[in-house]
């Protein structure tokens, strides 16, 4: 297993519903990250089509989708290079209850994929118009570098998530995002104009530090007021790496393995969850 991974984080503005060109602009950064030695891509939540708060124009956009995973497979195998392709928006077909899911992938360098997950956090103006993923575990996949994990945006908000990848085995937690400066709504912006920036600043490296893993964190970004960005890798002991401002760029990260090691013998905290009497191993139950 390798010591070091070469990540590159895609910080792409997404055309809205211009599917095609998004995805051509996407290949160009994968291209270039391959050129530059990188082992890994990851690109945002919603990077083919952005986001739209209507059904019938998401499933459109989610049908005109469909071919572009296969897309993804053949250019990491053609590249030798990992992708984390953000998220896919994929029609759920009526025998399995119709919908629309936001679907984030993991493939490897020989172009199979390794991992799916689907958004199991939908944030509030995605419920009308996505299916959450309520009843699948969250679970951790093998990599060349190890299990990792996949989690998608507002997921994060959500400590579970990470801890229970991480219980599966997960050094490395991939979250692909659109979070918005504006996300917090015109109350959040009376408290504080800045509370979505705090949020990541925050979250994204607690995350890294509660879970003794690489936390990477791939937003969309646009020179555009409402933009927030904030992409990076979170690592314990270390902080944020590589971290972009608001416009969309290409940040390309080493990441030191093991420092996840080291952060692991200073803690201890995947020691005390493989601990058979570890007090947050149950299932946690809302009261009636």
């Amino acid at each position: 297993m390798a010591s070091n991974l070469k990540i590159a984080l895609v910080q792409l503005y997404s055309k809205p519903l211009d599917v095609a060109g998004n995805f051509a602009r996407a290949e160009s950064y994968i291209r270039k990250a391959a050129s530059q030695g990188a082992n890994l891509v990851v690109l945002p939540e919603y990077h083919l089509s952005s986001w739209k708060p209507d059904t019938k124009i998401l499933l459109a956009a989610a049908k005109e989708q469909v071919p572009y995973l296969a897309k993804y497979q053949a250019i990491a195998k053609e590249l030798g290079i990992a992708i984390a392709p953000g998220t896919i928006l994929e029609p759920i077909p009526a025998a399995e209850g119709e919908g629309i899911a936001n679907a984030a992938y993991f493939i490897g360098p020989d172009g199979a994929v390794l991992g799916r997950y689907q958004k199991k956090n939908l944030w509030h103006p995605e419920r009308e118009h996505l299916t959450a993923d309520g009843l699948t575990p969250h679970r951790a996949f093998d990599t060349p570098w190890g299990r990792v994990g996949l989690i998608i945006c507002w997921d994060l908000a959500f400590p579970e998530a990470c801890r229970a990848l991480v219980a599966d085995g997960a050094k490395f937690v991939v979250c692909p995002t659109f979070w918005l400066n504006s996300d917090g709504g015109d109350i959040g912006a009376e408290v504080n104009p800045e509370c979505e920036r705090l949020f990541l600043e925050n979250v994204a490296v607690a995350r890294a530090f509660e879970n003794t893993c690489g936390f990477v964190f791939c937003n969309t970004g646009a020179p555009l007021g409402k933009f927030i960005g904030l992409t990076q890798v979170a690592m314990p002991l270390q902080g944020a790496l590589g971290k972009l401002g608001v416009e969309e760029a290409m940040t390309v990260v080493d990441v030191d393995m093991k420092v996840l090691d080291i952060a692991e013998e200073v803690y201890k905290v995947r020691a005390d969850i493989a601990l058979e009497g570890w007090h947050y191993g149950h299932t946690l139950q809302r009261r009636e």
